[in-house]
C-alpha cells in the first residue's frame, strides 16, 4: 500500500546495512518486512542476493522452512505474517499459512484483496464499496460479502488478513451512527486523538447490532463471529445477531493506535452501572432541587395573596406636608402625618372611619407641634384598631432608636471629655470641672427616661 511505502523503504535501508556487515539473518528479516509493507523491485533483488548467501549451520533448513515475522499493519497494530524465503509461492497462487502450510487462493480473491488494500486506511466507504448516503442495511450487506471473501480461513492471498482488518474497521465506524457522523465531518478515524472522538471518552455507546454496549475494543475475528452468529469463518450468513449474543456479554470494538482490544461487560453489570449513574446524578442535583423548592415555597404567599400596601409616611417635626399631629397610644410619642394621605390609606383610613376618627383638630393651628391640643387628631385618646396600633408601634420604634443613638453619642462624648480632663495619673486635675462634666444633662437620654424606655 502507498501509505506503507515510507516504512518499507526504511526497512530496506536497514536490511542493506545488515547485509553489508554480514548479518544475514537480520538482513533477511528487514528485507522481508519491507516486502510485506510495500513490494519493490529493489527489495526483491536484495532478498534474492540474501538467499544466495548460505548461513553457517542453517543453510539447509533455510531453503525449506518459512520464517514468521512481525510487522506493523496500516492501523498501527502488529500482526504476524508468513513470509517464504523465496517468492515462488506468489507466482504459484499459494501463500504460507500457519505452521508453514500452503493456502490456496483464486484470482478473484486476490483481486478483492488488492482492491481493499489499495484504499487508504480511513477511506471506509471505498473499502466497503458503498455510497456515502447508504443505509445501515447496505453497510451490513457489504460487510457480510467482504468478510466472507477475505476471512483468513477462506482466502490465502497475500495481504488477506490486512484487508480483513480494514473491512472490520470500516464496518465498526460506519455501523455506529455517532462515529459515522464524526467521520463524515472530519474524514479521519473518529477514535483517533485527532478524529474528534475518543474511544474512551464515553463509557457507553451504540452497538452495530443494536442496543447500548460498554465501550471497548474487539478484534476483527470476534466481530466476524458475532456478526455471523459465532459460526467462525465458514458457512453463509445465518442469523446476523447470533444465538449467543442476545444474552451473553456485550461489547463494542475500536481500532485505535493501540490495536484491537476486547472489553466485555455482562448485561446485568451494565444495568447496575446505569442505575448507579442515575443515583449519582440525582445526588448531585439534590441541592439545586432543595433550593428551588424553598424558593417556590417562599414565593407562594406573594403568588396567591394581595400585594402589601405601604404604611403612610410620617415625621417628628411639623411642616406644610405633615400637617396633622398625632400621638401614639403606647408611650405617647408625638408624630405628624399628611392628613389626606393618612385618612385616605386603604387600611388605616378605613379603620379610622369605622372608629369615627375624622382627623378634625380641637382648635388652633394644625401644624403646631406643642401646647394644648392644637393640631391633634380627635381620636388620640380613643382605642386603636389593629392597623393603627401596628403603625404606631413602628413610629415608637423609629423614635426610640433615634434617641438611643443620640444618647449613646452624648455619653461617649462626656466620657472622652472626663478622661481628657483627668489625664493619665490625675496629677493637676481640676476635679470641680470633672464633676461639672458628670452633672451635664443629655437631652436624648432624659427623653428616654421620661418615656419609661430607659431606666433611671
Amino acid at each position: 500500500m502507498e501509505s506503507n511505502k515510507d516504512e518499507a523503504l526504511k526497512c530496506l535501508a536497514i536490511a542493506r546495512k545488515h547485509f553489508d556487515s554480514g548479518n544475514i539473518p537480520s538482513a533477511r528479516k528487514f528485507c522481508q518486512k519491507s516486502i510485506s509493507l510495500f513490494e519493490t523491485s529493489e527489495a526483491l533483488s536484495l532478498l534474492t542476493s540474501i538467499n544466495a548467501v548460505p548461513e553457517a549451520g542453517s543453510s539447509a533448513s533455510a531453503s525449506t522452512s518459512t520464517s514468521t515475522e512481525e510487522h506493523p499493519s496500516a492501523s498501527g497494530t502488529k500482526h504476524r505474517h508468513p513470509s517464504s524465503s523465496s517468492s515462488s509461492s506468489r507466482s504459484n497462487g499459494t501463500a504460507g499459512g500457519i505452521g508453514g502450510e500452503k493456502r490456496e487462493y483464486t484470482t478473484e480473491q486476490h483481486a478483492v484483496v488488492k482492491r481493499v488494500r489499495s484504499c487508504k486506511v480511513t477511506e471506509y466507504y471505498e473499502i466497503l464499496a458503498v455510497k456515502r448516503d447508504c443505509d445501515e442495511a447496505e453497510i451490513k450487506k457489504a460487510y457480510r460479502k467482504l468478510a466472507l471473501a477475505l476471512h483468513p480461513d477462506k482466502n490465502g492471498a497475500p495481504g488477506a488478513d490486512e484487508a480483513f482488518k480494514l473491512v472490520s474497521k470500516a464496518f465498526q465506524v460506519l455501523s455506529d451512527a455517532q462515529k459515522r457522523a464524526v467521520y463524515d465531518r472530519s474524514g479521519d478515524d473518529p477514535e483517533s486523538r485527532f478524529g474528534g472522538m475518543s474511544s474512551r471518552s464515553s463509557g457507553f455507546s451504540a452497538s452495530p447490532f443494536g442496543g447500548g454496549t460498554f465501550e471497548g475494543e474487539i478484534s476483527p475475528e470476534d466481530l466476524f463471529n458475532m456478526f455471523f452468529g459465532g459460526g467462525g469463518g465458514g458457512g453463509g450468513g445465518g442469523n446476523v445477531f447470533g444465538t449467543g449474543f442476545g444474552g451473553g456479554p456485550v461489547f463494542t470494538a475500536s481500532f485505535g493506535p493501540g490495536g484491537f482490544r476486547t472489553t466485555r461487560m455482562g448485561r446485568q453489570a451494565h444495568h447496575q452501572q446505569g442505575a448507579a449513574d442515575q443515583r449519582s446524578l440525582l445526588i448531585q442535583l439534590m441541592p439545586l432541587l432543595i433550593l428551588f423548592a424553598f424558593s417556590l415555597l417562599s414565593a407562594l404567599p406573594n403568588m396567591f395573596g394581595t400585594a402589601a400596601v405601604p404604611d403612610p409616611r410620617f415625621s417628628f417635626e411639623p411642616s406644610a406636608r405633615y400637617n396633622l399631629a398625632r400621638q401614639t397610644g403606647d408611650i405617647g410619642v408625638r408624630y405628624h402625618v399628611n392628613k389626606a394621605e393618612f385618612f385616605g390609606h386603604p387600611i388605616i383610613g378605613a379603620e379610622l372611619a369605622r372608629e369615627g376618627d375624622s382627623g378634625q383638630s380641637s382648635g388652633g393651628n394644625s401644624g403646631q407641634s406643642s401646647g394644648g391640643n392644637s393640631g391633634q387628631s380627635s381620636g388620640k385618646t380613643g382605642k386603636r384598631g389593629p392597623a393603627v396600633t401596628k403603625f404606631e408601634k413602628t413610629v415608637d420604634h423609629v423614635y426610640t432608636q433615634d434617641l438611643y443613638v443620640r444618647c449613646q453619642r452624648g455619653m461617649d462624648r462626656k466620657e472622652r471629655a472626663k478622661e481628657q480632663e483627668i489625664g493619665l495619673f490625675g496629677i493637676g486635675t481640676d476635679w470641680e470641672k470633672v464633676r461639672a462634666i458628670e452633672r451635664e444633662v443629655i437631652g436624648s437620654c432624659e427623653e428616654l427616661k421620661r418615656l419609661g424606655v430607659l431606666n433611671r
